[in-house]
């Protein structure tokens, strides 16, 4: 029973010699290409861009911006010009049911079907503007989007970032090294761009 032990040990000390002297080391290559998949791994480059940043000093972004707060402003003093002309309406129309200032129902009738009417085109018109000025958002965002894209894909020719990440209010990158964080260099070369292309 001894020299069954004994024999067992031995076997099983074998065993994890072969099994230890078949693993792959960086240094050796091995047939299965297992070198270059470990290299590959440790020359993978991240960055990434703190996309609140950008979007505050990248001028091109600040000039989207400052084009659909024009529109919104613009849509919000059409529409409360509208809205004033509307309750101004209604209170003269109250104003004459309480005095009696129709001469007939059949004639506050029709002007109470007015005033319905046009409270419903005042609201189709906030529905219509909010929609227009949504459209207007998503086609501004994918317009700054595909801007920073195209840059970044010519941008990672010239330096070895296999990978660039965007962080919105600190959510993706919990911690990084310093010098990953390259918001700062894409804000100052896009902006050179959008001047130049001004």
């Amino acid at each position: 029973m001894k020299q069954l032990s004994t024999v067992l040990k031995c076997v099983l000390v074998i065993a994890a010699a072969v099994l230890f002297g078949c693993q792959p080391s960086n240094k050796s290559e091995n047939n299965s290409g297992t070198k270059e998949a470990v290299v590959g791994a440790t020359d993978y480059t991240v960055a990434y861009i703190n996309t609140d940043s950008l979007l505050l000093k990248y001028n091109y972004a600040k000039a989207l911006s400052e084009k659909i707060m024009g529109k919104q402003e613009g849509a919000r003093a059409d529409f409360n010009e509208k809205a004033k002309v509307f309750q101004q309406d209604a209170v003269a129309f109250q104003r004459k049911v309480q005095n009696n200032g129709f001469l007939s129902l059949d004639r506050a009738e029709k002007e109470q079907q007015r005033l319905a009417k046009a409270e419903r085109d005042l609201q189709e018109l906030n529905q219509r503007l909010s929609n227009e000025l949504m459209v207007e958002q998503e086609t501004i965002n994918r317009q700054l989007r595909d801007t920073l894209v195209n840059y970044l894909e010519e941008y990672s020719k010239a330096h070895p970032y296999k990978l660039i990440l965007s962080n919105t209010m600190g959510d993706n990158v919990l911690y990084s090294a310093p010098g990953v964080d390259i918001t700062n260099q894409i804000v100052e070369a896009l902006n050179a761009r959008y001047t130049a292309d001004k």
